[in-house]
């Protein structure tokens, strides 16, 4: 089953793909746009283009589980989306992820410009591992594991790199 992430941001979003069968997980794209109509058509398109069975998308719950404003936005906005995607479509909280995408691009020496570039992509990355990990069964991998992303992978919207 082919797999489709998405960290909804206010300027940015941030895509990952993946496959169950093989647990891979791949950062795809940044795409830098404010939530609405040209995000919506921006998504499409790459959900158009890879194809997946099913999209898993971030929620910001508050850290003791709560949804906030920040949550209902998400809501409201990939209510849209599916209604125009016709793919199913699952929540993963998405607490910490962005802190394990910065953990990520603290080992690669890159400047502080290039790591927000790439962060969104990488923080999709961590919410489809964290999903796909829940629907296996898995609690977590250990730091370290094979699924440790390389901010190299990471293209951008007009030119990917994967």
């Amino acid at each position: 089953m082919r797999y489709m992430a998405i960290d909804l941001g206010e300027r940015r979003t941030g895509i990952a793909t993946g496959d169950a069968i093989t647990g891979l997980v791949q950062p795809r794209v940044v795409i830098e746009q404010s939530k609405g109509e040209e995000l919506l058509r921006k998504l499409l398109v790459e959900i158009n283009d890879f194809g997946p069975n099913r999209l898993v998308v971030g929620l910001p719950f508050n850290m003791d589980g709560t949804e906030g404003p920040a949550a209902k936005s998400v809501r409201a906005f990939v209510e849209q989306l599916a209604s125009r995607a016709q793919v199913p479509i699952d929540y993963q909280d998405e607490r910490l992820t962005s802190f394990a995408a910065e953990k990520h691009l603290d080992r690669s020496g890159r400047t502080r410009k290039e790591k927000k570039e790439l962060r969104d992509a990488l923080a999709a990355a961590e919410i489809l591992r964290d999903y796909l990990r829940r629907i296996s069964g898995q609690d977590q991998v250990p730091d370290g594991e094979p699924d440790d992303v390389d901010p190299d992978d990471v293209g951008r919207e007009n030119g990917r790199g994967c």
